[in-house]
């Protein structure tokens, strides 16, 4: 089994090419979708993030999501902390997805933070989404319906484009001129054909 990786800064489109992946058959692990699940669901995330960060960040079993961010984006020191307790229990989700779908040649995990977070190195191949940054800018202000410079400032933020494209096997160019769906086709032939040569 070939485990992919597919990151991108905010607005590159990531959730575009995941989507595309899953059309032409293989299996896509949200890993911002299922740490939302896990920070509610697990008790070992829950039981953690309480001791350190208080009791009253959950309430019914539901972690506030308001107070965490406000706790956890004002200092690096406890973002760490933070991500040292969601995300083990992030992998240790994936590599269970990954064997319930034991019969797919191919799956790939979506991570906005992939590299940050040091999911790659439990994967095979990593896809950026490269899309130029007048694009992502228009695309975020729209869909979040904020400024321009809220999200220049939030991409600022954010690891380099330049430094993820320089940690990945392939690139996939987002920019409306490229089109999304050739550009997946040719990168699964190009990895079934050195599996199979392989």
């Amino acid at each position: 089994m070939i485990k992919l990786g597919i990151t991108g800064g905010i607005g590159s489109g990531k959730s575009t090419v995941s989507t595309l992946f899953q059309l032409l058959g293989v299996p896509v692990y949200n890993a911002d979708e299922e740490t939302k699940k896990l920070n509610n669901k697990s008790p070992i995330i829950r039981e953690q993030l309480m001791k350190h960060f208080g009791e009253d960040l959950y309430h019914n079993y539901e972690l506030d999501k308001k107070k965490f961010a406000n706790i956890i984006f004002n200092d690096a020191e406890k973002l760490e902390l933070a991500n040292s307790i969601i995300h083990p229990e992030v992998l240790k989700h994936f590599v269970n997805w990954c064997k319930e779908h034991s019969n797919h040649s191919i799956v790939a995990l979506e991570a906005a933070i992939l590299f940050e977070s040091g999911f790659h190195k439990h994967l095979d191949i990593v896809v950026t989404v490269y899309s130029p940054l007048n694009l992502r800018v228009e695309r975020v202000s729209e869909r979040d319906k904020t400024t321009p410079e809220m999200v220049r400032s939030r991409i600022k933020h954010q690891m380099p484009e330049t430094e993820k494209i320089d940690m990945s096997e392939y690139v996939i160019i987002n920019d409306n001129q490229h089109s999304l769906i050739d550009q997946v086709e040719k990168l699964l032939k190009d990895i079934n054909q050195s599996t199979n040569s392989a």
